[in-house]
């Protein structure tokens, strides 16, 4: 069966990785299928990643590079990729080599026995403990938004079909998250464990505090849990209130005398306060999160874009 695949990747400050990476999908993607194209989205780099790549093109004539006019994240920078790409399967991958290109060929054998998207989940995280703490709280915030069963195992290593793009052609907005997109299209999700290797060079430049925000903005801008959790809690809340009315009035009617203590007073007051205030902080997150998509800003804008129209051939070698 032919098979025509277009890889994404999103570059950051990964000047001294992107001529390792683009060598070893030269040697690796001949052998998998018959025609691809990489795009190298280069997400507002600061080390000289956009020369690197376009020196890259002028020897694979197969390579794709686009440059955005500063840094968006990295999911926008997927954005870029999968609406640019041709083919009717994109694989979105890291730009560190810590997604072995020897594995794309499993995803892909998944995903034609009728899957829609295929995660390549690491067999064993290889970060620090902040790193994987605060990639739980990412994954615990998409498993509220996606609603499918493999939250808890998705990975920037991904195949999915390119023709679903087509169920948020629409979107606008700066907070992109690729992974809930993609449930606006299907439903039938798959993952596998995949070799994970260490990165190649340098260090990752997601942060707890990057990841942390990243989760926010998945629940805030993708799914209305936290108003939900806002109502529940006010209302259990106003009915410990009721309880406390109530247990007040009734000790007055049969003793005949109030509840003393000024501080159990001040305490319930204060409990009820906060919940104001933390009910009134989740709508000001939403009523932002309007704000912004009013505004219509774009998920990212392209300076620059490399392509040639030839098209490798599966007997091509590295040229």
């Amino acid at each position: 069966m032919s098979i025509s695949l277009s890889i994404v990747i999103p570059v950051y400050n990964s000047h001294d990785i992107l001529p390792e990476l683009v060598h070893q999908l030269a040697d690796e993607l001949p052998k998998q299928v018959d025609q691809y194209e990489v795009l190298l989205v280069n997400d507002g780099s600061r080390d000289g990643s956009w020369e690197t790549i376009v020196t890259l093109s002028r020897q694979y004539p197969w390579l794709v590079g686009i440059n955005l006019m500063r840094n968006y994240g990295q999911h926008n920078a997927l954005l870029c990729g999968l609406r640019a790409a041709r083919y009717p399967i994109t694989v979105t991958m890291d730009d560190d080599l810590q997604h072995p290109p020897q594995e794309i060929g499993r995803l892909l054998d998944r995903l034609s026995e009728g899957y829609d998207v295929v995660y390549g989940t690491p067999q064993q995280e290889k970060h620090n403990l902040w790193r994987v703490l605060s990639s739980r709280i990412t994954k615990l915030a998409l498993q509220s938004t996606m609603g499918a069963q493999t939250a808890n195992q998705v990975s920037a290593f991904r195949a999915l079909r390119t023709e679903l793009r087509d169920s948020f052609a629409m979107f606008l907005g700066p907070y992109v998250s690729i992974d809930v997109l993609l449930t606006w299209g299907t439903t039938r999700f798959s993952a596998l464990p995949v070799e994970h290797q260490p990165r190649y060079a340098g260090a990752s430049n997601y942060t707890f505090r990057k990841l942390v925000r990243h989760a926010l903005n998945m629940i805030t801008g993708f799914s209305v849990l936290p108003l939900r959790l806002a109502s529940l809690l006010g209302f259990s809340f106003a009915l410990f209130g009721v309880l406390v009315l109530l247990y007040v009035v009734g000790r007055f009617v049969l003793q005949g005398s109030p509840v003393p203590g000024f501080p159990f007073l001040a305490s319930t007051i204060a409990i009820f306060s906060g919940v104001q205030l933390f009910a009134l902080g989740i709508i000001g997150e939403y009523l932002a999160r309007m704000h912004f998509r009013l505004m219509d800003r774009p998920p990212y804008v392209v300076r620059d874009r490399i392509q040639k129209t030839i098209q490798p051939e599966k007997s091509d070698v590295n040229m």
